[in-house]
């Protein structure tokens, strides 16, 4: 699963990977609810979980209940691209409740903690392979 946090102050966000055994303590959250830093080593932080997506790309939404994918009728939001004034269209989602079967979530920034994330998470440096 992968944590991206996003920094509103500086406009910034940051990727981390959380490991295997701590995916449990998010499954079953829902969006909206908080999340300690200390679970993706940012101590100090609170994380307010914002949405994500699941193992096809399908993204959440938090008027759709549960964590099941949901066929619902749109005409604005996140996953939909109208391209005509009116437009409604049915549009696959995924519920607001996560699961196992989410691969990205989503958080931001509610409580800034002592040492400024450029520090807890340094960018890093992609190498050219020939």
């Amino acid at each position: 699963m992968r944590i991206v946090i996003s920094e509103p102050a500086s406009g910034k966000s940051y990727q981390v990977e959380l490991p295997k055994d701590k995916e449990a303590l998010i499954v079953g959250k829902r969006m909206g609810e908080e999340l300690d830093g200390n679970l993706v080593g940012a101590a100090g932080y609170m994380l307010e979980l914002t949405g994500g997506s699941d193992t096809s790309g399908f993204p959440m939404k938090v008027e759709v209940h549960g964590s099941s994918k949901k066929s619902i009728l749109m005409t604005k939001g996140v996953g939909f691209n109208t391209k005509r004034k009116g437009e409604r269209r049915r549009k696959h989602i995924r519920g607001n409740t996560y699961s196992s079967e989410i691969m990205q979530v989503n958080v931001k920034v509610k409580q800034a903690g002592p040492t400024p994330l450029d520090q807890l998470f340094p960018k890093v440096e992609k190498t050219e392979s020939k």
